[in-house]
């Protein structure tokens, strides 16, 4: 069966976002009064997998061993079936 992971990766509290600092700032020039800014990367994955459980355990195995790092980021996953 196909299944569909949407994988949200983002830092952990604490760490430095030289991006998501940068477009707060610029956002600040640009008149919004914006306070912070973070940036993520959301993944988007279809793959085949026997059971939705099965393309968690994939989806996780995916981040542990590429998506994401896990001394900085943290990530969200969630399962859908493929129509």
């Amino acid at each position: 069966m196909k299944y569909r992971l949407k994988i949200g990766v983002s830092l952990k509290p604490g760490h430095s976002d030289p991006e998501g600092e940068t477009t707060a700032k610029l956002l600040r020039e640009l008149g919004y009064s914006v306070e912070a800014v973070s940036v993520s990367k959301d993944y988007s994955v279809v793959l085949t997998a026997a059971s939705r459980s099965e393309a968690k355990q994939k989806a996780e195995e995916m981040c542990r061993r590429l998506l994401a790092n896990p001394t900085k980021d943290d990530y969200v996953i969630a399962v859908e079936e493929e129509k």
